[in-house]
């Protein structure tokens, strides 16, 4: 299930991205980041009250809050950035530079989380960052 959900994810993220520079065309982009991060607020909160999950809001840690505080603020900086990129550049360039995220995340969960990261894992990131300088170049 998990393979169907990524791929899901695949997909839409793709989507995210051609939608995204369309609807840019003309507008700050700081105001689409807030409409769209307001759209996700919206159904986020929907799928918490449709799938009932509202009442675990008491058990969550302090730990687990202040990392998904965290986690907002990387992801809103995340999102202010890639807008203003796509804004200024092509899209086939910008989401290669974005995706090098998956090259940043291997390294971080090997340093900060003791993550291995082994021989076919390091293949990985030499390639995927080959292929990134490949096509932006």
């Amino acid at each position: 299930m998990w393979l169907i959900l990524a791929l899901c994810s695949s997909v839409f993220a793709a989507l995210c991205s051609i939608l995204a520079k369309i609807g840019i065309e003309g507008i700050n982009a700081n105001l689409a980041t807030a409409i769209r991060t307001a759209v996700v607020l919206i159904m986020s909160w929907g799928m918490v009250f449709l799938t009932n999950a509202q009442s675990g809001i008491h058990d969550i840690s302090r730990k687990s809050w202040l990392f998904l505080i965290l986690s907002g603020l990387a992801t809103g900086a995340s999102w202010l950035c890639y807008y203003h990129a796509l804004q200024l550049g092509d899209v086939s360039k910008v989401v290669p530079i974005d995706k090098l995220s998956i090259v940043i995340t291997i390294l971080l969960a090997a340093l900060l989380l003791g993550e291995a990261l082994t021989v076919k894992s390091v293949i990985g990131i030499l390639l995927l960052s080959a292929g990134t300088l490949v096509m932006v170049l």
